[in-house]
């Protein structure tokens, strides 16, 4: 595709045509059975906020390795629990809200089952989740999405970086806003969005990396403001 023809397409086109793209790139996802179990998903992704995912997991599979059950989570010493927590970033106050959310998970549902959410629209859940501390956007839509297979994208920091350097979002937009914006482009099918937020995840993680993106062996360059403007210029900027 010709320079002129890339800055043509609307931001629309540019993120159909990627989702398009990357699917041929890295194979259509079914999105059917979860990963792990909602309070899983949930718990873990509190933990993921500035945390890379190998420690993630060594934070969550430790504490619950400690703590068995969400009521000894929920009544453990603070300080024990922010040690099982240790290679997650901050993790004083991801104990203190994940103790705080499992009280609130408690009183809604004693047997800390989110399956309520099924009975909630996307709306309400979407709110209720976003009630508890901790809990953001990207949390919120990422567990609605695997786990409840609702229409929401959620946007990380890879999302949101291919996002911007292709185009289809503009460089002040901000990861909150993104959300809807990226969101309204696209259809409002479960499928298509779990592919798309997986896709651009995985190329984040594989070929468009935060420093020195592998543009030559990117499916999408031909799409990408950052190929045309940066580095086919030979511009040294990331």
């Amino acid at each position: 595709m010709a320079l002129a023809e890339n800055y043509e397409l609307t931001p629309e086109k540019k993120a159909w045509q990627t989702h398009l793209i990357l699917n041929d790139f890295y194979g259509e996802l079914n999105l059917r059975q979860p990963r792990r179990s909602s309070m899983h998903e949930l718990i873990s992704t509190m933990l993921s906020h500035r945390t890379t995912h190998a420690n993630e997991e060594k934070a969550y599979y430790r504490m619950r390795e400690a703590y068995p059950t969400w009521e000894e989570v929920m009544a453990a010493p603070v300080e024990a629990l922010t040690d099982t927590l240790e290679t997650a970033q901050y993790p004083g106050a991801k104990a203190i809200n994940i103790q705080k959310a499992l009280k609130i998970i408690q009183d809604k549902s004693p047997d800390f089952s989110l399956d309520f959410l099924k009975d909630m629209s996307t709306e309400e859940a979407m709110e209720w989740l976003m009630g508890l501390p901790g809990v953001g956007l990207k949390t919120a839509t990422l567990l609605l999405l695997f786990n409840f297979h609702q229409p929401v994208l959620p946007v990380d920091t890879h999302v949101y970086r291919v996002s911007q350097r292709i185009g289809i979002i503009g460089a002040k937009v901000s990861a909150e806003k993104a959300h809807a914006i990226l969101l309204n482009m696209l259809p409002k099918e479960a499928p298509v969005l779990f592919n798309f937020h997986k896709h651009l995840y995985w190329h984040g993680q594989r070929i468009c990396t935060w420093k020195n993106p592998n543009c030559e062996e990117c499916p999408v360059k031909n799409l990408c403001n950052y190929y045309t403007e940066v580095r086919k210029k030979g511009v040294d900027k990331i």
